[in-house]
């Protein structure tokens, strides 16, 4: 006799925690349903059948046959386990088959009630999302740990698992901003440090008095006699680069990187606790980067920069031998990228304004595709662009002649030192992507009116730039008219185009196995970019666009669309596990290919993966429906078209 659902129910979290009321109502809608042993609940390639399995009483197993015929036994299932959940939700099709290897008896939930049950609780929700994503980061935890070592650069150590605390100078040697010069540099001299940080009168820093302030002061004062009534107020720093006391090693690099900064200040509690200077960072053997960073900020020649990007692919190789994780890797790669490019953009300056004198206005360089999203791990085609100033004198034509010379420069430049040039011509030696902002604003406007196949791909290359050099107000001006280009726009006008099919399939078959090209140079692989992260990226990018974000990085565009309430925190969780993963792979791959002399190219053959990989790849394409139709629920036809880049 079977028990009574509600009493079933009430034994299993998460409905345990559901009230009476809510019980009685999903028992009046669900069923129990018996297998006999040998028999099948279902099979590997059968649609889904719209349903949640329970087990109640019984074993059973779950199986996966193989593309040669061979079935594996991949799981049990026992009482108060669930099955069915992977497709539950969707139309797909069963990974694996289902069979009952005693008498089986299971609680069935249709997928109305389920649907409303993670609706209406976000316990349940929670619960089942939990379960998937503890299974995906698992799996990636084992095959990062699984990773074989590589050859590190000379003596470059952990800097993901030490914090700035170890190394950091500690008590703070500090001054006031009324102090006299010459008593803050008998400071420094009688501890032997290279700056004294100024506090005010509650202790929290207000500037930074460093020996290179101090020389040049000193040197400008001196000739008119005024070094005497000089204090630390007049030669400090006020612009100060922060971190908490909690921060690890990698983090004060990189803000030494970006911001150009020989001291980063460590604070507790408003309140600061030591200070951290490039000598402590070297000291502490992080000189890979320093070292890199150093040469890219110092050298004089693009030939000297060719040879440094090569020492940065050599790093990206350390990174991944240290198992650094992908947010980690893909922020330092940024900035040592973003450090080559803005040291190429002007040495070209300088050679430029000797035949063409200085720039007429000002302008930003922006980054767009993988560059843009802060994604770029190795150097790939360029997809780069200018925003230029609008001339008040109306010599339009003559300043586009410059930085259309200018662009084409840099961007030979670029492509000396490892950055390929755009197959399609996305760069500024192309006048389409060197534009004043009102052109810009113009063309975005224009773009987002017609909508037809050529704007669309403008748009959805343009729509993850961000400013690398220069003013990067003109790039907060461009993303101003973005936002309300679509706001204007969105309401799905009747010329706008209307495809039905916008969910690109992912590439898994009905039987759960992978789709890879049937001919070619690539026969039996698959390309992870534009079968798999592509899709992410696209619906990720069409959510920042509806909530007003500028973060271009996928991963922090998820962050703020959660803070935004744009997208559950759990569905974030999931996409974010599933991105990671699949960038993971194609790094790591691409790499392989690059040590065989080979082009990173982003294509894997699933079968060269261990099981464990093409698990957790088959997880992290699953997850790739789970947005789609979390996308389609939410934009209309208008949206959705920016999903086809």
């Amino acid at each position: 006799m079977d028990p009574s659902v509600v009493q079933v129910l009430r034994s299993i979290p998460p409905f345990s925690n559901l009230s009476d009321e809510v019980l009685d109502d999903v028992a009046s809608q669900v069923y129990f349903q018996h297998f006999a042993p040998g028999t099948y609940v279902f099979k590997q390639g059968m649609p889904s059948q719209k349903v949640l399995y329970l087990v109640v009483e019984g074993l059973a197993e779950v199986r996966v046959v193989g593309e040669h015929g061979k079935v594996a036994v991949v799981g049990y299932r026992r009482p108060y386990d669930f099955f069915g959940e992977t497709v539950v939700l969707t139309d797909e099709h069963y990974p694996g088959s289902v069979l009952a290897k005693e008498d089986l008896t299971c609680l069935v939930i249709p997928r109305e009630v389920f649907e409303q049950l993670m609706y209406h609780h976000p316990e349940v929700a929670s619960f089942f999302s939990r379960a998937l994503l503890s299974r995906m980061r698992r799996l990636y935890q084992e095959i990062v740990a699984e990773q074989a070592p590589a050859v590190y650069l000379q003596g470059e150590p952990s800097l993901f698992r030490r914090r700035v605390a170890e190394i950091m100078s500690s008590p703070v040697i500090s001054c006031r901003a009324g102090d006299p010069l010459k008593t803050v540099a008998s400071t420094m001299v009688d501890h032997n440090i290279s700056a004294v940080l100024v506090v005010d009168d509650t202790g929290r820093p207000v500037g930074l008095v460093t020996e290179r302030n101090l020389v040049t002061q000193l040197a400008k004062s001196v000739p008119r006699g005024g070094a005497v009534d000089l204090t630390a107020e007049a030669v400090m720093q006020t612009k100060l680069v922060q971190l908490p006391v909690t921060a690890l090693l990698y983090e004060a690099l990189l803000l030494t990187i970006k911001h150009g900064v020989k001291h980063v200040v460590v604070m507790e509690s408003g309140l600061p606790a030591g200070v951290v200077s490039v000598a402590d960072l070297a000291r502490a053997r992080s000189t890979g980067t320093l070292w890199l960073a150093h040469r890219i900020e110092t050298e004089q020649s693009l030939d000297g920069l060719c040879e440094t990007g090569q020492e940065i692919e050599k790093f990206l190789r350390a990174l991944v031998a240290e198992k650094t994780a992908i947010p980690d890797l893909l922020n330092i790669m940024t900035e040592l990228h973003d450090a080559l490019t803005r040291r190429v953009i002007r040495l070209c300056e300088e050679q430029v304004e000797e035949i063409y004198g200085p720039k007429p206005v000002d302008y930003c360089w922006i980054a767009m595709g993988s560059a843009g999203r802060r994604e770029q791990a190795i150097r790939t085609d360029q997809d780069n662009a200018i925003i230029w100033a609008d001339p008040q004198n109306g010599t339009t034509a003559e300043i586009a002649a410059y930085f259309h010379h200018l662009g084409t420069e840099i961007s030979k430049a670029l492509a000396r030192c490892g950055f390929r040039e755009c197959p399609g011509g996305v760069m500024p030696s192309n006048p389409e992507w060197c534009r004043p902002l009102s052109a810009w604003r113009e063309h975005v406007l224009r773009a987002v009116m017609r909508a037809n196949p050529q704007d669309v791909r403008m748009l959805t290359i343009l729509l993850d730039f961000r400013p690398v050099y220069g003013d990067s107000e003109l790039a907060q001006g461009l993303w101003n008219t973005v936002f309300h280009a679509f706001d204007r726009f969105s309401g799905g006008a009747p010329h706008i185009m209307a495809d039905e099919d916008l969910h690109l399939r992912v590439p898994l078959s009905l039987f759960g196995g992978f789709i890879t090209e049937k001919s070619g140079p690539h026969k039996n692989e698959l390309n992870l970019k534009t079968a798999a992260s592509v899709h992410i990226v696209n619906c990720i990018r069409l959510f920042a666009l509806k909530y007003g974000i500028t973060a271009t990085s996928t991963l922090e565009r998820l962050r703020l669309l959660v803070e935004a309430g744009g997208i559950p925190p759990e569905e974030a969780e999931f996409i974010e596990a599933a991105y990671e993963t699949i960038l993971m792979l194609r790094i790591r791959e691409n790499l392989k290919k690059m040590s065989r002399g080979a082009e990173p190219d982003n294509y894997i053959n699933p079968q060269a993966l261990s099981k464990r990989e093409q698990e957790i790849l088959k997880d992290s394409l699953s997850v790739i429906p789970r947005l789609q139709k979390l996308t389609s629920s939410q934009f209309g036809e208008f949206w959705r078209q920016y999903l086809l880049s």
